[in-house]
């Protein structure tokens, strides 16, 4: 079956940059896109819809999420507001919330927070584990996070649990947990953070990510979000696909990210919330680094599901420009999850589209906080 996605006042396709055609058609044939260009040269189509002059982008790519939790700690973000500095600690509530919660509450609690991002725009979202941090708490959040997307991330090594030891802790997610989450999951990842007493060092860090990579998993790396560390550096030499954060970055980060394949995702949604200084997309992009941007939803530090508004702060905070943001949020991302059949619109990617009730991309950061996007339902 096709269907021909007419009307686009603007289209975005993000193929040779920014790639914008006015006038526009998409025609997606069996969930696939089968040809873009002028509305008045489109091929026939089984059915159409026409978007009425509205602009039409890749579908946001969400490249960093911890959906499966239960629990709020709005309290936390209060506290922040009024000064209180964040330093991980309040994950640990979550843990508890999310262990005690069932697989029905959990499961529901998920859909409706992707249907969130999809209403929204957000048509691939990375989910991690992280709030279980027990051998059977973590296969489960990884078997539930499977049934959304495929882009399901092992993050075991999220904070040492109360009680335990930092070095037996690592030995279980890099050993046991590890041997029993593999088969869920794509991506490993660890909150590597040596100025944290919950988070993990360098050494740590190595470990978990060394032992997940021996374990057929690919890599991403929580780095460089409390202070200067050395979270980017090891993500770039063992070739991660993203490190995420990068907030407090010296000049060798830099370097280092522009002289490799790993994504600097960044996050502002979390500055927004705790407070924090943004970090400096403009340096990155300067240096010839590669920069994503995600959500982070999580309850603890980022409690918005939101993409359009990260483009919004990524804008008026970190130095991007609407354009550059939005690549960020889409092509960028898809970089960031090593995908190559999204973030672009072009014959033969998937058929993942955004459509905005505006008349162009800029909207985007120019009216933030106001219900532009949501994802096009082009099956029909």
């Amino acid at each position: 079956m096709s269907r021909l996605v007419t009307g686009i006042g603007e289209l975005v396709t993000q193929d040779a940059e920014l790639g914008t055609l006015h006038d526009a058609a998409i025609l997606v044939e069996d969930g696939l896109i089968g040809w873009v260009g002028p509305a008045g040269a489109a091929p026939a189509a089984d059915s159409r819809v026409d978007v009425g002059g509205r602009t039409v982008v890749p579908g946001f790519v969400d490249p960093h999420s911890h959906l499966v939790y239960d629990g709020d700690r709005a309290d936390e973000f209060a506290a922040r507001m009024a000064g209180v500095r964040y330093d991980g600690g309040g994950i640990a509530r979550t843990v508890t919330a999310t262990r005690a919660a069932s697989d029905d509450v959990l499961r529901a609690l998920l859909a409706s927070r992707v249907a969130e991002m999809r209403s929204q725009g957000t048509t691939t979202v990375e989910i991690k584990s992280g709030y279980g941090l027990t051998v059977a708490d973590e296969v489960r959040a990884l078997r539930l996070a499977g049934e959304v997307t495929p882009e399901t991330t092992f993050l075991g090594a999220h904070v040492v649990p109360a009680g335990s030891r930092p070095d037996d802790y690592v030995a279980l997610v890099a050993g046991e947990m590890l041997a029993a989450c593999a088969p869920h999951a794509r991506w490993i990842d660890v909150f590597c953070e040596p100025g944290s007493p919950h988070a993990f060092d360098g050494d740590q860090a190595r470990t978990v990510l060394e032992a997940g990579a021996a374990a057929g998993l690919q890599l991403r790396v929580h780095g460089n979000q409390l202070g200067h560390g050395p979270g980017v550096a090891l993500a770039v030499e063992l070739g991660a696909a993203s490190v995420d954060h990068c907030t407090f970055l010296t000049d060798a980060d830099v370097a280092a990210l522009a002289g490799g394949d790993t994504v600097a995702t960044l996050l502002p949604g979390v500055e927004f919330s705790t407070r924090s200084p943004y970090p400096d997309a403009r340096r990155l992009l300067a240096a010839g680094a590669t920069v994503a941007l995600a959500t982070d939803c999580n309850p603890g530090t980022c409690n918005s599901s939101s993409m359009p508004l990260m483009i919004a702060l990524a804008v008026r905070e970190m130095g991007l420009t609407p354009t550059e943001a939005l690549w960020a949020a889409t092509a960028g991302g898809a970089q960031a999850l090593r995908r190559t059949d999204i973030g672009v619109l072009r014959p033969g990617m998937r058929a993942d589209l955004a459509v905005l009730d505006a008349p162009n991309h800029l909207h985007l950061a120019y009216r933030p906080g106001v219900p532009l996007a949501r994802a096009l339902d082009v099956t029909g």
